[in-house]
């Protein structure tokens, strides 16, 4: 119910202070395990990518968001969220996420470890992909276009700008016979059309 209330409360603010819009939805499964790897432009990407979507998400976060305000650690716990090292190999976070995906439940990645500089996709860590190899599960490409204009790194609280959430078609591991570079590849290639896409919409916003 918490979930339910806080993404009710999204769905309005979100279009209202930043006039969102998203595409896509229909690519993303409705049920079963798959991961939402998306570019990482704000600290507002993880809700910006799940607002739209009729099932809950669970979160890879830096593990440094866990240790300093428990307040804080009690929200993002309470919305699905789960440590991940990004300074070495977590192979906590990968039981965590594989326990998860296993369960039928969606969780959202970014791969590019970081938020952007510049507001273009960097390269993306195979190392995500392997979990989705392992898992045997779908990898959806998500890309966020505007967070980055409202809430650069620069800044320190987000202003009102256009963002745009798009969704690709499911990548299936087995398509790339299990190999984690050739996927992410995809996946990067699928987020730089989406990016397109999403730029192009925007601009009519």
């Amino acid at each position: 119910m918490w979930y339910a209330f806080l993404q009710f409360w999204a769905r309005i603010l979100f279009p209202m202070a930043f006039r969102f819009r998203f595409f896509g939805k229909e690519n993303v499964p409705r049920t079963g395990g798959v991961i939402l790897a998306s570019n990482h432009q704000s600290f507002m990407d993880p809700p910006l990518a799940a607002v739209a979507l009729d099932r809950q998400v669970h979160y890879m976060a830096r593990k440094s968001l866990f240790e300093h305000n428990p307040l804080f650690t009690a929200l993002i716990t309470s919305l699905n969220a789960f440590p991940v090292d990004r300074g070495r190999n977590d192979p906590g976070a990968v039981r965590q996420t594989l326990r998860r995906l296993e369960a039928g439940e969606a969780v959202i990645v970014f791969p590019e470890a970081t938020r952007t500089h510049t507001g273009e996709i960097g390269e993306l860590n195979e190392r995500l992909f392997a979990v989705a190899c392992r898992a045997g599960v779908p990898v959806v490409p998500t890309l966020i276009e505007g967070a980055f204009e409202s809430w650069p790194r620069s800044r320190r609280l987000p202003r009102p700008r256009p963002i745009v959430v798009g969704y690709g078609k499911p990548l299936m591991p087995g398509d790339f016979d299990g190999d984690a570079e050739a996927l992410a590849a995809a996946c990067r290639e699928a987020l730089l059309e989406l990016q397109a896409r999403a730029r192009r919409l925007r601009g009519r916003m």
